[in-house]
């Protein structure tokens, strides 16, 4: 058996996790755009992650996925500003979605609108992370599963 395989029945635990942290005031529509736009940078971070191709019994193939699951939670603004800080002071790389980017078009435009503000200052609308699961359970410490 290879290190990515297990046999169906045995629990796998991740030493890792990937967390998005979502705002709890987010439409629908809102809240599934930022999740995949914050799952994109966690797997451009962390090539990795991602596993093997995928195909069906006929020998269709697909594309891979992430390798291990997207825990996706929802908060207050102040919970994200608080996960913010607690990410940078633990050295987490962060992947950050904000209010001003739902009015942009492409991604220059995205890095615009997030450099125009200090970091303490951003209307954080969605974060995510991927780190040692004790730091990112810290991180997001006060987050509740996404409905």
């Amino acid at each position: 058996m290879s290190e990515d395989t297990t046999p169906d029945d045995a629990p796998v635990r991740f030493e890792t996790k990937i967390a998005v942290l979502l705002r709890d005031d987010l439409a629908a529509w809102q809240r599934l755009n930022v999740t995949a736009f914050l799952a994109s940078g966690v797997t451009a971070a962390h090539p990795e992650l991602v596993g093997q191709p995928y195909a069906d019994a006929d020998g269709t193939g697909y594309l891979a996925l992430l390798g291990q699951p997207v825990l996706v939670l929802e908060g207050t603004a102040d919970l994200l500003r608080t996960a913010h800080r607690r990410a940078l002071e633990r050295d987490l790389p962060l992947a950050v979605f904000t209010a001003g980017m739902f009015a942009t078009g492409h991604d220059a435009a995205n890095r615009a609108v997030v450099a125009a503000v200090p970091g303490a200052q951003l209307d954080l609308v969605g974060l995510a992370l991927h780190g040692p699961r004790g730091r990112v359970d810290k991180v997001v410490k006060g987050a509740r599963m996404h409905p």
